[in-house]
């Protein structure tokens, strides 16, 4: 729900132990529980055991969610995973645990997690909404511990919430992960499109890709739609065509598309278009099926790089 009088309340909770862990976020779902909130807990696989266990009491009144799997792509947690769990409940206040940074994420995945975290400030201001958000202070680098205080408005530390500084305007925030992407190497391969009837050509040649490189054809077919839907755009919203490379890395198949478009709004592929919008859904469509979409912004141009995992 949106309304004038509503209040996002965004906390990081930075924790050193399991018993911290406990205390912060089952303190924060029993609460909720008990002022009749519907209750949303997103944790990466370990802690989500743990959560599951000590708050096995509460039933059905906990909705429990991997993070690890539903938010391996990190621009999947905001429409796949957030407004989806609020969208079920409207005109209700929900309350969150959301877990999307952890140890284990890679430095490809961060900066796409830390502009996820920035954006859950505009994405949800003036929602009746409550977002934790736990940090292992244990486990993760001081630069993402600092990059906690900078996107959440409160932090929760040894028990007690303060203001946190070095909050400031998500958008600008953001910004700073909108990060240029390592150059495409040289064994990729590369395919020039211009007009629509490119499409066919281009769906031929990353299926092919996809194929070689060892996906199954239903994976494959994951990518070739979504690297289709991301041509489509170019076609769509810029008065040029673009180019597509297709490579594969340690684990990984990668695709990426560039082109001279210049993609404005930090939160596209973030909210779902009305069910009667035409169009809209191709970098939606993007995050769902694939496992990492990383974006680079620039006043001249657009790339958008997409993974999934062999």
């Amino acid at each position: 729900m949106i309304t004038e009088l509503a209040q996002f309340d965004h906390p990081g909770l930075l924790y050193t132990t399991r018993q911290e862990y406990l205390r912060g976020t089952t303190g924060f779902a029993r609460s909720a529980v008990a002022a009749g909130d519907p209750v949303l807990v997103a944790v990466p696989g370990p802690n989500l055991s743990v959560l599951r266990e000590a708050l096995a009491d509460l039933g059905a009144a906990i909705t429990f969610a991997d993070m690890a799997a539903d938010g391996r792509n990190p621009g999947r947690i905001i429409p796949g995973v957030l407004l989806a769990f609020a969208a079920q409940y409207a005109g209700r206040r929900v309350s969150i645990i959301g877990e999307p940074i952890w140890p284990g994420r890679s430095d490809v995945e961060y900066p796409a997690c830390a502009a996820h975290e920035a954006m859950i400030n505009a994405v949800f201001a003036g929602r009746d909404a409550a977002i934790l958000c736990p940090y292992d202070a244990s486990g993760l680098d001081r630069p993402r511990l600092h990059d906690a205080w900078r996107t959440h408005p409160v932090m929760i530390v040894g028990g007690s919430r303060r203001p946190s500084p070095w909050y400031g305007d998500p958008y600008r925030t953001a910004e700073n992960f909108n990060q240029p992407l390592p150059d495409v190497p040289d064994r990729a391969g590369v395919w020039h499109y211009t007009e629509p009837s490119d499409l066919a050509a281009i769906r031929r040649f990353v299926s092919a890709r996809a194929l070689a490189a060892g996906l199954s054809a239903d994976r494959a077919d994951d990518l070739t739609l979504a690297a289709n839907e991301l041509a489509e755009n170019t076609l769509r919203h810029t008065g040029s065509g673009g180019r597509i490379s297709v490579w594969p890395e340690p684990g990984l198949l990668v695709c990426q598309i560039d082109d001279h478009g210049h993609l404005a709004d930090p939160l596209a592929g973030r909210i779902p278009p009305a069910a009667r919008t035409e169009g809209g859904r191709g970098l939606i469509l993007a995050h769902e099926l694939c496992d990492l979409v990383r974006i680079h912004a620039r006043p001249d141009g657009t790339t958008i790089r997409v993974h999934i995992r062999l």
